[in-house]
């Protein structure tokens, strides 16, 4: 009897052990047909699937956007302004950015090593260096021609070609110094061991060249475009605020002749001279012969009446000195919205870049064991800086009157470009229904 108690115990005991085994293997089953558990091929397999698909979606937008700002400029006739040649030139770079960088770019960041040979690797970077310095040298250009726009009222009529030309070949000609050099032999002494036997393609890691090589690209130009835009700024507020103060002057003085019945009052400044720097001057989609009114400013009603000397009727002083209140707080307004378009754009080329740099510059300068910089960051970084290149054609397209909104001749160009005649003679037929 007991006997048989033991073995029913024994057969049960091994029922269980078996239910056990089976569901561990049918949940290692489930967790295998549910994709929870992959191997490292299969894992490597879809990051570099990942990556590809991001990268090449960054390089066909960036070529996408700088070819419509190219064509923009080549086909719309009132695009075709001197104004606009940096923006042209800028627009070049980028593209050249998107076409020689960055698909090489993309096979090293897939791949994980460099495969090429040390001759395609010393191109490669050249041309990286060379695109992407233009590509920052370009908004240092476009930061000065907006700074003298903004404090000489008569730079507009004095921008020519010549002018606009030269500062483009100086910006390709510091490009090409800055990214020659190691092909000259400013190199470090590790650079083909890196190339030939780790198979890691890098610039120049030579300690000299990586400060004359970022102080160039970087550093010297981010302050030249921080100072530039600041006295932009100042010098928009200062007239926003003096022409509000003209035009409190004008109210009280209509107020006081409205009160009196009749006198005699000074003109307001006159609006020319008068407005500001985002009203006034445009470096992306007016011409320099154009005046304010051909940008769609109206000069001021005249205060006067005629030659008479006698002050218009209270009523129209009244409906004068409204206007002039709405005006005031709309160059108020425009003066803020300056403000935080002025931080995106030079936001938008700070955080593009500064972390590369800061990174390109320690890495030389700090040894290994110390600063051990990881190749994802590394990656991160470089692709970061790549993507300014994506937001230049938005970037460099904003209305400079008035740094609020992307410019409507930019826009209006593209919708042509994309629907054609269709876009045209929908333009027509409203015209004509107006």
């Amino acid at each position: 009897m007991e006997g048989i108690n033991d073995s029913l115990a024994l057969a049960n005991h091994s029922l269980r052990a078996w239910n056990i085994t089976s569901a561990g293997a049918d949940a290692d089953r489930a967790n295998d047909t549910d994709g929870h558990y992959l191997s490292p091929h299969e894992l490597r397999l879809i990051t570099m699937v990942s990556t590809a698909v991001i990268l090449g979606l960054v390089i066909l937008a960036t070529i996408i956007g700088n070819v419509f700002v190219i064509a923009a400029i080549l086909l719309e006739r009132h695009l075709q302004n001197v104004a606009n040649y940096l923006i042209l030139s800028l627009a070049v770079a980028d593209l050249l950015v998107a076409c020689l960088v960055m698909p090489l770019g993309a096979v090293y960041e897939v791949s994980q090593q460099w495969t090429l040979g040390p001759e395609l690797c010393d191109m490669w970077t050249s041309s990286d260096v060379l695109c992407c310095t233009a590509s920052i040298l370009h908004l240092v250009a476009i930061a000065v021609d907006r700074f003298w726009a903004v404090t000489d009222i008569d730079y507009i009529h004095h921008r020519n070609p010549s002018r606009i030309g030269c500062m483009i070949l100086i910006v390709w000609t510091v490009a090409c110094l800055v990214s020659v050099a190691p092909l000259l032999g400013w190199k470090d002494s590790g650079w083909h061991d890196r190339v030939n036997n780790e198979s890691m393609c890098m610039v120049s890691q030579d300690v000299g060249y990586q400060i004359f090589a970022t102080m160039s690209s970087f550093y010297v130009p981010l302050l030249v475009i921080l100072f530039l835009y600041w006295r932009i700024f100042q010098t928009a507020r200062k007239r926003i605020r003096r022409r509000n103060v003209g035009m409190k002057t004008a109210a009280a003085a209509a107020a006081m002749s409205a009160g009196m019945g009749a006198g005699v009052m000074c003109r307001p400044p006159p609006t020319v001279s008068e407005t500001t720097a985002f009203t006034t001057v445009s470096s992306t989609n007016t011409s320099p012969e154009k005046t304010s009114a051909t940008n769609g400013l109206a000069p001021d009603p005249p205060t006067m009446d005629g030659l008479s000397g006698v002050s218009p009727q209270p009523a129209h002083q009244h409906n004068h000195a409204k206007r002039k209140a709405k005006a005031a707080a709309a160059d108020s307004k425009r003066e803020r919205k300056a403000a935080k378009t002025l931080a995106i754009i030079t936001g938008a080329f700070v955080i593009c870049w500064l972390p590369f740099f800061i990174m390109a510059l320690m890495m030389p300068l700090c040894p290994t064991e110390y600063c051990d910089f990881n190749k994802y960051m590394v990656s991160f970084f470089l692709w970061l800086g790549y993507f300014n290149s994506t937001l230049n054609p938005i970037i460099s397209t904003l209305n400079p009157i008035i740094y609020t909104i992307f410019s409507p001749e930019f826009r209006q160009a593209f919708k042509r470009l994309l629907c054609g005649k269709k876009y045209n003679r929908g333009r027509h037929h409203v015209r004509y229904m107006q």
